[in-house]
C-alpha cells in the first residue's frame, strides 16, 4: 500500500492539531515538517499520522499527535532555550523539541531505545539534541534547564524536578490517577511556582512514578 506521507503529515495538522486549539505557527509548521513515520516502527508507519498512541517496545508508547501538540505549544521553547525531556521513547518528540530550541538533553531509561531514537535523530540531521540512557530517579542533572518536558504521568510531581528548573522556567507534566488525569504546565517564579492546568487526559505512568498499591484485606 503506497501512502502519501506528504499529505497525510498535513490531514494531521489540519483535521487533528488545529481543531484542539494548537495555533502556534512554529510549532505547526515543526509538526507539518518532521515525517512521524519515520519515528516509528516499520510495521506501524501507515498508522503515524492516525489520532491514536503507538506503542514503541517495553510497554511505552509514542503520544497521540493532538498530545504532542498541545504540549509543545504549553512550553513554547523558545530558540535560545535548553530543555530537559525525561523520557525520550520513539525519539519523536525530541526532534519536534530540537526544532524549536537551542538544544535539548533527553533521558531514556531503556539503551535499546535511546540508541534507535539517537539513529533517527541522526538521520533527520538533528544535532542539538543529547540522549543519555538514563533512569530519571537514579541520579539528577548537574545543571538546570528553560524547560522541562515529562513525556510519562506521575500520580504527583516529585519536588526534585522543579529545582531542575532554571527561574521563570516551565514544566509540563500529566498527573493524577488513569483515567482521568490533569496535563499541566508548573511555571517557576521567585517565591516557589505556580500551576496552570490545561486539559483533561490519560497517560502511561513514568517507570517509578506510579501509584502506590493499595494494600487490600
Amino acid at each position: 500500500m503506497n501512502i502519501n506521507f506528504s499529505r497525510a503529515r498535513e490531514n494531521m495538522v489540519e483535521q487533528q492539531i488545529r481543531p484542539w486549539d494548537v495555533v502556534d505557527v512554529r510549532v505547526l509548521d515543526t509538526l507539518a515538517n518532521l515525517p512521524r513515520e519515520d519515528f516509528v516502527a516499520p510495521a506501524l508507519r501507515s498508522l503515524a499520522y492516525a489520532d491514536i498512541a503507538l506503542p514503541i517496545g517495553h510497554g511505552e508508547a509514542m503520544m497521540k499527535p493532538v498530545l504532542e501538540g498541545r504540549l509543545l505549544q504549553a512550553l513554547l521553547p523558545g530558540a535560545e532555550e535548553s530543555v530537559l525531556e525525561i523520557g525520550t521513547g520513539s525519539g519523536y518528540l525530541t526532534a519536534c523539541l530540537a526544532r524549536l530550541a537551542r538544544e535539548v538533553v533527553s533521558l531514556e531509561r531503556h539503551a535499546d531505545l535511546a540508541d534507535a531514537a539517537r539513529a533517527r535523530l541522526s538521520a533527520q540531521g538533528i544535532a542539538n539534541a543529547t540522549i543519555h540512557a538514563a533512569d530519571v530517579f537514579a541520579g539528577a542533572p548537574d545543571r538546570r534547564f528553560d524547560v522541562i518536558c515529562v513525556t510519562g504521568a506521575v500520580t504527583a510531581l516529585p519536588a526534585q524536578f522543579i529545582d531542575w528548573l532554571e527561574p521563570a522556567g516551565r514544566l509540563f507534566v500529566v498527573r493524577g490517577h488513569s483515567p482521568v488525569m490533569e496535563a499541566i504546565v508548573v511555571h517557576r517564579e521567585v517565591n516557589g511556582s505556580r500551576v496552570e492546568s490545561l486539559f483533561e487526559t490519560d497517560l502511561p505512568y513514568l517507570a517509578g512514578a506510579e501509584p502506590v498499591p493499595a494494600f487490600t484485606l
